[in-house]
């Protein structure tokens, strides 16, 4: 802080100088004590000076309204969302969301340390405090192909940027309990500039939370049950409850939030399409979902603010008080959560819904390699048949509708001229992913039950975490063809019938976000489900996104990867054809 602010900010606190604003007639929810108060805000430099009686050059009337800190979302992966960090603000700031921790690894996977100059530059000029833990699993296991590979060397000049703040999320256990030098290497070189790292325990039992917490990993978003969480709590660790597109873990951990347990919690999206992001809010959702749940409603606005601030350290976010930023909702009640206006540092963002900031986003050039991040060769169904020699008995992944795991399931299926057969009688489809990075040739190639898919295929270049081409279809002709056409057109979402594109949506940017406005992706995103309708798919969940997480070789039991069939159980490869019963 510069010597003639703070001398600024004591003359305003005192009362010696009128505040620059002044909010009047508003009930503030104090994180502190659990109390609602009744005083006036005093803003000066986009920061509270003081809470009780002022005058101001400004008056900000209230109305009667609550005040409410700024939402703070504690793990997000902006990349999902499909839009690039400058719109993606414009689509949470409405829904009361003033500061993200985001990890932008999806991006790094494919664009090393290119991409993550992207992201921190795109969210420079935005009101959305944007801040980076940087990846700490490019790629994050050894067991795929990702566009890059990121050592503590390569990492370690970011942390001089300001709004850099830690490391994110430890996925490669495995590689943690051995010891392995290219994630310790990782955790020192943090630990010289920081001490916030981030867990991904998916999975992991006691023992193993006790190597996270003792290598002073603190957080962790992947409990998928209350035990999970409390296990965690009692270790020491922020449990980030999760609620996305496809991971919806809140309603399943709220019963470990207690009066004894509830500031070790806050609320986080991880991954969220822009569609649901608009229809249903960010993190305003979790905090609605939380009090529809029997949370408290100070408790739940708690979580998602002064809980989140203090988990990472963030000492001027999450709470209405003196030397705070003046980032703040209005709130017609607290039980509904319906906010009516934002601010951020003082200033009127977004109102009833609406982004209201006049002011233009800087535009951030975009580095012509992040549009040609496709390279994957053309294939044809002859590449991806799946042969079997003694019988028909498989190892299938087995979808769980609105969740990151799956189930290993071992069963018969048709097999004719020893080349599996799908069944869209029995759900029983064909699963591939094709690298795309550096041209390799790798196809991997699997079976998938649960996506009541009746004909056609879609597929996605946004394939956790390595993003590869991942697709599923009913047919190997249009498989193949869903494929190829996201190679043509720089990766992206397309669903395809009989050799016909039905729908797609473009990712030009990594094959993993798009260079247009959000209003225009929500357009494309929305013919998308129509088509998805057309050719069947579930409506329990939705299908691309839990398609993008089956590649994910971290999130127990079964995944795919361009190498093949992935056990994550035992952490290795398998084959498709399983020893029959």
């Amino acid at each position: 802080m510069k010597k003639h602010s703070l001398i600024k900010r004591i003359a305003v606190a005192s009362k010696k100088e009128q505040a620059d604003i002044v909010v009047k007639n508003g009930k503030i929810v104090n994180v502190f004590t659990h109390e609602i108060i009744e005083e006036d805000i005093a803003i000066v430099d986009g920061v509270i000076a003081g809470i009780g009686k002022y005058e101001g050059k400004i008056t900000i009337d209230a109305n009667g309204k609550y005040i409410c800190p700024g939402l703070i979302d504690g793990h997000v992966h902006i990349e999902s969302a499909m839009v690039r960090p400058s719109e993606f603000a414009k689509v949470v700031v409405p829904h009361g969301v003033t500061t993200v921790i985001t990890d932008p690894h999806e991006i790094a996977n494919v664009a090393g340390i290119d991409g993550i100059q992207f992201m921190l530059d795109d969210s420079e000029h935005v009101p959305l405090d944007v801040y980076v833990m940087i990846p700490s699993c490019v790629p994050s296991t050894p067991f795929e192909h990702a566009g890059a590979a990121l050592t503590a060397k390569d990492l370690e000049p970011l942390f001089s940027h300001p709004r850099v703040i830690g490391l994110a999320e430890v996925m490669d256990y495995p590689a943690l309990l051995q010891g392995d030098s290219h994630i310790i290497d990782k955790l020192v070189t943090t630990f010289r500039y920081t001490n916030r790292v981030d867990g991904h325990a998916a999975g992991l039992n006691v023992d193993a939370i006790n190597v996270y917490t003792s290598a002073q990993i603190k957080t962790d978003h992947e409990c998928v049950n209350a035990e999970e969480a409390l296990d965690r709590v009692r270790r020491g660790m922020y449990v980030l409850l999760r609620q996305g597109t496809v991971a919806k873990d809140l309603e399943r951990l709220i019963p470990a939030v207690n009066p004894q347990t509830s500031r070790r919690f806050l609320f986080c999206t991880d991954d969220k399409h822009v569609d649901d992001l608009l229809s249903e809010g960010s993190i305003d959702y979790n905090v609605r979902l939380a009090i529809q749940n029997g949370i408290d409603p100070v408790t739940a606005i708690q979580m998602a603010t002064i809980n989140a601030a203090q988990c990472y350290q963030l000492h001027t976010k999450g709470a209405i008080a003196p030397g705070y930023d003046a980032d703040f909702l209005l709130l017609d009640d607290l039980e509904t959560m319906n906010i009516t206006h934002v601010y951020k540092a003082g200033v009127l963002v977004a109102e009833n819904g609406a982004y209201v900031l006049n002011q233009q986003n800087k535009v951030t050039k975009i580095d012509e390699k992040l549009f040609h991040s496709m390279n994957a060769p053309k294939i044809t169904a002859d590449d991806i048949q799946i042969h079997f020699t003694k019988g028909r008995t498989a190892h299938v992944i087995q979808v769980i509708p609105n969740n990151l795991h799956t189930k290993h399931i071992i069963e018969n299926v048709d097999v004719e001229n020893g080349v599996f057969v799908p069944s869209i009688e029995k759900d029983v489809l064909k699963l591939i992913v094709v690298e795309r990075h550096k041209r390799l040739g790798h196809i991997g190639v699997g079976i998938v039950k649960g996506f009541g898919i009746k004909c056609g295929a879609i597929a996605s270049s946004v394939a956790h975490d390595s993003h590869n081409i991942i697709a599923v279809g009913t047919n190997d002709a249009d498989l193949a063809a869903a494929a190829n056409y996201l190679n043509e057109i720089g990766g992206g979402l397309v669903i395809v019938k009989n050799g016909i594109v039905l729908a797609s949506l473009p990712l030009e940017i990594g094959g993993l976000m798009s260079s247009s406005g959000y209003q225009t992706v929500y357009k494309q995103l929305k013919e998308l489900n129509k088509a998805l309708s057309d050719i069947g798919a579930s409506q329990q969940f939705n299908p691309f996104v839990t398609l993008a997480f089956l590649a994910l070789p971290v999130i127990p039991e079964l995944k795919i990867t361009d190498k093949g069939l992935f056990d994550v159980k035992v952490f290795q490869h398998i084959s498709v054809e399983a020893a029959e019963k």
